[in-house]
């Protein structure tokens, strides 16, 4: 049981987000033994919210290719962002400390890494039009929910994500989850024949990370146990 235990502390903590991915490609098999595990996620009376659209070969270029043509328009007319609405909110309107400083602290951390420095938009812009074209993955992945359900379905899909991410890199595969997809989801939707009944959630880059690149040795802090816990005994 110990050695088990082990595995799995290595999982959680060797678990990050991959930027730069090798083109091979992953088998059709893989993939959906990592989605019947992923399965196996808790969900409130057992509704399993979650419906999976995977991308390959031409469809995901396509997307990526009309996606990235957006991406550059909006670079260019930043005005237009008006012209897409996202469904749902997945940042805060106004942001606060301290999560406020743990995003600079990411972002900075990120782009330090890569020789980009504040004020440098276009390498910025460069940067950020990758998640468009999934960091170079040969599978991508998009996540809906069915528009009558409600919060906890949310968390449901978290755990859901989570153990998607963890099956992956106990198989040696990365990942990344990415909201921002989130902006191009009325484009996204239509592309993939999603329903209208479905709610986009988000997108997920999947397969083996290039372990040349740099970006790839980016290691996100966390906050220790004691800054987020109080314990309650009387």
């Amino acid at each position: 049981m110990k050695d088990i235990n082990a595995s799995f502390d290595d999982i959680l903590r060797q678990r990050h987000s991959a930027r730069a991915f090798l083109p091979q490609a992953v088998p059709e098999a893989l993939i959906t033994e990592l989605l019947e595990m992923s399965a196996r996620a808790p969900s409130g009376s057992n509704i399993q919210p979650w419906r999976v659209y995977v991308l390959q070969g031409p469809a995901k270029l396509r997307i990526e290719q009309k996606v990235c043509a957006l991406h550059d328009e909006l670079y260019i007319n930043p005005q237009k962002i008006e012209d897409f609405k996202t469904e749902w909110t997945y940042y805060p309107r106004t942001w606060v400390s301290p999560f406020i400083e743990r995003r600079r602290e990411n972002g900075w951390g990120l782009y330090s890494l890569l020789g980009i420095e504040k004020g440098q938009k276009e390498k910025m812009h460069q940067q950020h039009r990758k998640n468009f074209q999934f960091f170079g993955a040969p599978v991508g992945l998009f996540f809906t929910v069915h528009r009558s359900l409600e919060v906890g379905s949310m968390l449901d899909y978290g755990m859901f994500l989570q153990s998607l991410m963890l099956a992956a890199k106990s198989r040696g595969l990365d990942t990344c989850a990415q909201a921002a997809w989130n902006t191009f989801s009325e484009v996204i939707m239509s592309e993939i024949g999603a329903s209208e009944d479905e709610k986009f959630i988000c997108g997920m880059s999947l397969g083996w990370a290039d372990p040349a690149q740099v970006v790839n040795a980016f290691d996100t802090p966390r906050v220790a146990a004691k800054e987020f816990t109080r314990w309650l005994e009387e």
